[in-house]
């Protein structure tokens, strides 16, 4: 915590006295490092020092962006300029010490730990062992994951890693008596931890534990790298120990975890430097990766997220969900395209997979490519061993697609099966209502799905206004006014609930009302109905019905 509170205050530092020529620059880079633009403020930042600036906080917050960049070999050539004028910053050590750790230089990465702390007790305790461990002092360097379990808070993670630096030296039944909970008691489980375990137990020739601890492990959670461990495992395939199998790839591992520690109780900047700098020791591991990217994507930096998921190396089992993760990152960034072009990659290198199909049918319903959707989704629903609750939404989108495609048979399926597996999920109970609504069939059953979705989820703008126009096309206006009113109070910048309720206003007399609504709702930007509306302003709803063939209320009816 206090190092993310430093931190923070170096960011807010006030602007220092600069000449003419740099305080634009400076404050260009400080406005793109508050607004998460790290790109940007690193060239910012780079262009000040290119022309010789040397004020300590310029040099302090430039190192921080590289860091965050992942550029350590520049973090620490701005270390070296402020030494060089004879400053200093905290944030120093901890780009020299990535560096000397990547370049493997561990007398120099020892020597930054004993001038000073680089990140607190945790990742200092982990790494001075594992420098230990590399330099290969292995006894030194567990006395010291020993010295850092003494403190009851650390003691999990210095007794994993313990158990990692015992298997990376063949003594695999000392790591297994850590992992299994004899030595220590029982470790918090991750999934690197069970995965490590279980190729300890395939070394130690317990092929039938590993599987079941695997089974087990993969019944409570969902992660590529068990499923497909174990699915080797069972078949029989030749298995090594490779999560921790040398003290980089430790080092790489201490500061994994410390991210994932700061990552729900610190500055997501300091976050993104440790996470940065666990791919930095160590490029494939894909978890720290995925860390990163959703860091960056929550900071709407999708290029950078991208980049970084693109990292994933091919043969990983993790790869086609990291490619459905940069596919979704494209999407948000409007890189339709792009995004189309991976996932349909993905159909081809990994077409065994359900879930790749579905995030392509996913993609292509959300660029309204309806047809190729549905197609798509058959192919998902086809993949299915068995229709279990779970797979709930795959048959709600494909209805969707259908719908759009005039197929109601077809997805009025769909929906049904839906509430089949999820029994009174507010979306497929409006959906199918509003469906039923429109085709102007089973209005009674349509009405009571509505009500309950409502019920489900009463704050809910878009539900509310299908019940207010669900009341509407039955003719019950003076009943829609009320929910009609309360969606557009919940979903006020809708265009389509504002152009609903000038129809229901029109509809008990409120004309002048009415009109408001429908220029409100052209304010809005409609997508659709543009044209409608324009008309109903000219000449009125009635008008307008009646040139659409007179459709009135609909009657009543549970056919």
């Amino acid at each position: 915590m206090l190092r993310s509170l430093l931190l923070a205050a170096t960011l807010l530092t006030p602007l220092p006295a600069l000449s003419q020529g740099i305080a634009g620059p400076y404050l260009a880079a400080r406005i793109a490092g508050f607004s998460n633009d790290y790109s940007a403020a690193g060239q910012y930042y780079r262009d000040l020092l290119a022309q010789g600036e040397d004020d300590a906080r310029i040099l302090e917050n430039a190192m921080i962006i590289y860091s965050v960049l992942g550029d350590f070999n520049a973090a620490t050539a701005v270390a070296d300029t402020l030494d060089a004028t004879g400053q200093s910053s905290q944030f120093s050590a901890s780009g020299r010490m990535v560096k000397a750790l990547s370049d493997e230089r561990w007398d120099d990465a020892a020597a930054l730990l004993d001038e000073g702390s680089i990140a607190g007790p945790l990742l200092d305790g982990l790494l001075t062992a594992w420098i230990a461990a590399a330099q290969g002092r292995t006894s030194d360097a567990l006395a010291a994951f020993d010295t850092l379990g003494q403190t009851e808070a650390f003691a999990p993670f210095a007794y994993l890693h313990k158990a990692y630096a015992l298997a990376s030296v063949g003594d695999y039944e000392g790591a297994d008596d850590i992992l299994s909970g004899r030595a220590y008691g029982v470790l918090n489980a991750t999934a690197r931890g069970v995965a490590a375990h279980a190729q300890i137990l395939v070394q130690l020739d317990q092929r039938d534990a590993a599987a079941e601890l695997l089974q087990k492990a993969n019944e409570a959670t969902s992660s590529a790298l068990l499923r497909d461990l174990e699915a080797r495992i069972t078949a029989g395939e030749t298995i090594a120990y490779d999560i921790v199998a040398t003290p980089l790839q430790g080092m790489a591992e201490a500061y994994f975890v410390f991210a994932a520690l700061l990552a729900s109780d610190s500055s997501t900047t300091f976050t993104l430097i440790n996470a940065r700098a666990a791919i930095s020791l160590r490029p494939d591991h894909v978890e720290a990766l995925v860390m990163t990217a959703e860091l960056l994507e929550d900071q709407n930096q999708h290029k950078l997220a991208a980049d970084v998921l693109a990292g994933v190396p091919r043969d990983d089992p993790a790869f086609y969900e990291a490619e459905i993760s940069r596919a979704e990152i494209l999407l948000a960034s409007d890189q339709n395209e792009a995004a189309l072009e991976v996932l349909a990659a993905l159909t081809r290198s990994d077409a065994d997979k359900i879930e790749v199909w579905a995030a392509y049918a996913d993609a292509l319903r959300r660029l309204e490519r309806f047809a190729p959707a549905a197609k798509a989704y058959d192919r998902a629903i086809a993949m299915l061993s068995e229709v279990t609750p779970r797979n709930w939404l795959l048959f709600y989108t494909r209805g969707i697609a259908r719908e759009r495609l005039s197929d109601w048979t077809g997805a009025e399926a769909d929906f049904r099966q839906a509430l089949t597996l999820n029994p009174e999920n507010p979306n497929v109970l409006n959906y199918l209502g509003y469906g039923l609504v429109e085709q102007r069939i089973k209005l009674d059953e349509a009405l009571g799905m509505i009500e309950r979705a409502v019920a489900a989820r009463p704050n809910d703008g878009f539900i509310t206004d299908s019940l207010a126009w669900v009341l509407y096309r039955l003719g019950r206006y003076d009943e829609a006014v009320a929910p009609m009113e309360r969606a557009v109070q919940l979903e006020p910048l809708d265009p389509l609930i504002n152009d609903h309720l000038g129809d229901v206003l029109w509809s008990v007399g409120r004309k002048r009302e009415a009109r408001f609504q429908w220029k409100r709702a052209l304010s809005l930007d409609p997508q659709e109905q543009v044209e409608r509306i324009r008309r109903k302003l000219d000449v009125g709803l009635d008008v307008v019905l009646e040139e659409e063939g007179g459709v009135g209320p609909i009657k009543t009816s549970d056919k």
